[in-house]
C-alpha cells in the first residue's frame, strides 16, 4: 500500500490534451493516466492520493513572486481532503483523517515544483523551502510510524533537488530515521510531448512510473 503526497502532476493535470498552450479542464485531468496510479499499477499495490493542483510545501503556485501561503499542501495533509464546495454542510478539510485505519508501507512525496515557482533562484526562500519540507517529514512519520518515505523531484524542473535531498539528509540527522531516501527525477523532455499548461504527457508519466517502480522494488525488496 502505498500514499502518495502531491501536486498537480500526481493529479494527472491535463494528460487527456497533450496541447502546452492550453489551459485546466477537469475532463483532461486523470490521475489513473498519471506516474503514481501507474507506478501502483506495475507493483499491484494499493494507493492513496493527497494531492492538490497548484499547491506546494511554502507557497502554490506563483506566477507574479507573490506567496500563496494557503497552497501548501502541508496544511491538509492530515486532514480527509480538500474541497472549495461542502458535502451536506461539511468540508473535507475540517475532517481529521483517520490513520489508524490503513498504515501505508510507503509514503511517497512529490512536492517543490509549485514552490520553485516562488523561491525561483533565492537562497534564503530555497532554505526555507528545505527546513519546512524538512519539518514536514516529521508530522508524515508521525502519523505513519513504521511506513518508508521517499522523497522525489523534477519532473517539472530540478532547480529545487538539491534542496530535497538536503532536508532528507537534516531530517535523518535530527533524528535518527534512515527509513526516509530522496530520489532524484529528470525534467521531462520535449520530444516527449507536453500536456496542457506544459504539464507531463502521458508518455513522460509512462516513463516516470517505470523508473519510480525500480527504485522502489529495490528499496522495498517488492
Amino acid at each position: 500500500f502505498i500514499e502518495f503526497a502531491g501536486d498537480s502532476i500526481t493529479c494527472g493535470y491535463g494528460v487527456d490534451d497533450e496541447v502546452a498552450e492550453h489551459n485546466f479542464k477537469t475532463d483532461t485531468e486523470d490521475a489513473t493516466k498519471a506516474y503514481a496510479y501507474l507506478t501502483c499499477q506495475h507493483l499491484q499495490a494499493d494507493h492513496s492520493l493527497v494531492s492538490l493542483s497548484g499547491y506546494g510545501i511554502i507557497s502554490g503556485y506563483s506566477d507574479d513572486g507573490v506567496r500563496r501561503p494557503d497552497q501548501r499542501l502541508p496544511l491538509f495533509y492530515e486532514k480527509t481532503g480538500f474541497s472549495y464546495g461542502s458535502f451536506q454542510g461539511v468540508y473535507p478539510q475540517d475532517v481529521a483523517w483517520d490513520f489508524t485505519k490503513r498504515q501505508p508501507d510507503l509514503v511517497v512525496v512529490n512536492l517543490g515544483t509549485n514552490d520553485d515557482s516562488f523561491t525561483r533562484d533565492d537562497a534564503a526562500l530555497q532554505q526555507e523551502y528545505c527546513d519546512t519540507y524538512q519539518s514536514f517529514l516529521k508530522t508524515i512519520r508521525q502519523n505513519n510510524p513504521t511506513a518508508k518515505i521517499l522523497c522525489i523531484l523534477g519532473i517539472m524542473g530540478e532547480r529545487l533537488n538539491p534542496m530535497v535531498e538536503k532536508a532528507v539528509a537534516g531530517y535523518q540527522k535530527d533524528t535518527g530515521d534512515t527509513n526516509v531516501h530522496f530520489a532524484p527525477f529528470t525534467e521531462q523532455l520535449p520530444e516527449d510531448g507536453r500536456a496542457a499548461d506544459w504539464h507531463p504527457s502521458q508518455l513522460t508519466h509512462r516513463k516516470n512510473a517505470e523508473k519510480l517502480s525500480a527504485i522502489i522494488k529495490n528499496l522495498m525488496n517488492w
